[in-house]
């Protein structure tokens, strides 16, 4: 039976040959929600960690995103809104939905979150002038105008525009054919390779 590679801190992360810093990566535009107030928790949860990494594969697959918009959508940037995301946070979310329905849009911590091995990330897109596109509904808006598996229904019963099923096509396009895969119940999600795979040979951060 294998063993898990060991956790490491977040604290450490900047002496790890594993991690790369998203400041590192140019035409990259940041701004992490769950490091301030604008979140569905409603405080900052990082602290004074720093979580502005990935693991060096999904930072690569980014760099690439990054490039084809550039190509696809010139002015345009990709907005990172969540990457590296520490294990002891992902308790404090998954927690704080203790008791709703929402727990389907935030792994359990028994298993293990993809973006507390920086597998993961959330993103939108932002016009030249900085303005978030219009995806039709928000950053971690839980519920099913959310979905991409329920995006044709929506659009048929006019619960999302055309130009809203474009913006999010346009997203998706560029970070699935850089290796990311997406999820059914969230727009902005965005992971690589196979989750078990990922928990049983990546560092996760506590």
């Amino acid at each position: 039976m294998e063993i898990p590679t060991p956790p490491m801190r977040c604290e450490d992360i900047a002496s790890h040959p594993d991690f790369r810093h998203l400041p590192t990566l140019p035409g990259l535009a940041v701004d992490l929600r769950y490091a301030g107030e604008d979140n569905f928790v409603g405080h900052n949860l990082y602290g004074s960690m720093d979580c502005a990494w990935l693991h060096h594969l999904a930072a690569r697959g980014l760099e690439s995103a990054v490039t084809l918009l550039d190509r696809e959508a010139p002015g345009h940037r990709l907005l990172v809104l969540d990457a590296l995301r520490p294990h002891r946070v992902q308790i404090l979310l998954w927690d704080h939905l203790e008791g709703t329905d929402l727990r389907q849009y935030v792994a359990d911590p028994a298993q293990g979150s993809i973006h507390s091995f920086g597998m993961a990330l959330d993103a939108t897109l932002v016009d030249a002038q900085g303005r978030e596109l219009d995806m039709g509904s928000g950053y971690d808006e839980m519920n099913e105008l959310s979905h991409p598996r329920l995006e044709a229904q929506h659009l048929q019963a006019g619960r999302l525009t055309p130009q809203q099923v474009r913006n999010r096509e346009l997203l998706r396009g560029v970070m699935l054919r850089s290796g990311f895969q997406g999820i059914a119940n969230e727009w902005w999600h965005f992971e690589m390779l196979d989750r078990q795979h990922v928990r049983q040979h990546f560092t996760r951060v506590e």
